[in-house]
């Protein structure tokens, strides 16, 4: 996989809200072939209060979903 963190790509296939926007890779997901990209296939999730460190309060947390690699490029760096 040529993709890494940090890298400008620019998503081919997908929505039309999706098609053409570019964004940061901010994590890879080599197992499963995703990537997660800055601004692109925003989530919301609702979360009961926990145990845990991250999200003791709960609440709704607001995150991006993952894409598969073969539906972005890289892009040029002047983008």
């Amino acid at each position: 996989m040529k993709i890494k963190k940090g890298d400008l790509v620019k998503v081919i296939t997908g929505s039309k809200e999706r098609k053409g926007q570019v964004g940061k890779v901010l994590e890879v997901d080599r197992k499963n072939c995703r990537v997660k990209i800055e601004n692109i296939a925003p989530i919301k999730r609702h979360m009961k209060p926990q145990r845990s460190k991250k999200y003791p309060e709960g609440g709704i947390i607001n995150d991006f979903g993952t894409i598969h690699v073969s539906n972005v490029m890289l892009a040029p760096e002047g983008v």
